[in-house]
């Protein structure tokens, strides 16, 4: 039986060589394990700081004809970030696609990412055991949290994402993580009505800052953490957890 993606779609995969990754955290993952795999990725991969791989556009709208020109033996996609037709289109021009789910909660991407490096490469990472290990545990609930990702309009994490998997993880409960929306877009009005115990303003995909964010949460408490910390799944969550524990028990002092 060949082995499937997140998604249930065959892909056969013998220790590709010429990987191009349309997932940023995937990317980071492939770069740190499989180094001289990677060929390709986003304008929008930014990690590890010293990649250096031929790009193929964003994520949303990466550049297909330049995907297909590096002749990769394998694509890493995502079923929320990536479109269908342009999976579609890559498939039909014979490169196998290995599409990932978004994931909802830490242990389901660790569980896709340890699925894709097994089955990929037979391959067991550091990083991964290390943040599985880091992340198992979920500390008790102490405080509400408002997290905005956008302004103009406002966007904030709501239920069913990474994001608030994370910080519950941490003991902080996302005052939105039962609305209706993954990622609702409140009035301003609103959130103040919210009255969280804190406001966590990360720094991607829109850049928070001391001058720019807080000023609309007048008498609220606020933080400014690092986003790829708060969003981020692979490498980066061996640094995630100490780094967004100090940052957050800042906020809370």
């Amino acid at each position: 039986m060949l082995p499937v993606d997140d998604l249930g779609e065959p892909v056969v995969l013998d220790q590709p060589a010429r990987v191009v990754s349309l997932v940023p955290s995937i990317t980071e993952a492939v770069a740190v394990s499989v180094p001289n795999a990677l060929i390709g990725a986003t304008d929008y991969c930014t990690h590890p700081s010293d990649l250096d791989v031929r790009r193929i556009g964003g994520s949303k709208y990466p550049d297909i004809d330049k995907i297909l020109a590096a002749t990769p033996d394998l694509v890493i996609a995502n079923s929320e970030e990536n479109r269908a037709e342009d999976v579609d289109r890559l498939r039909a021009n014979g490169i196998q696609v290995w599409v990932t789910e978004a994931p909802k909660t830490v242990p389901m991407a660790l569980k896709s990412l340890r699925r894709l490096f097994a089955t990929a490469w037979d391959l067991e990472p550091d990083w991964l055991t290390q943040a599985e290990d880091l992340w198992r545990e979920t500390k008790p609930a102490k405080l509400t949290a408002l997290i905005p990702v956008w302004r103009r309009p406002w966007v904030v994490v709501g239920r069913d994402t990474f994001a608030t998997d994370v910080l519950r993880r941490l003991g902080i409960e996302n005052v939105y993580a039962h609305d209706a929306e993954r990622y609702p877009r409140p009035s301003l009005e609103e959130l103040n009505a919210k009255r969280p115990d804190l406001v966590i303003l990360p720094d991607e995909p829109y850049l928070f800052t001391h001058e720019d964010g807080p000023e609309s949460f007048p008498g609220l408490p606020y933080v400014l953490v690092n986003g790829r910390h708060l969003t981020w799944y692979g490498p980066s969550l061996v640094e995630a957890r100490p780094s967004l524990e100090r940052a957050l028990n800042y906020g809370q002092g």
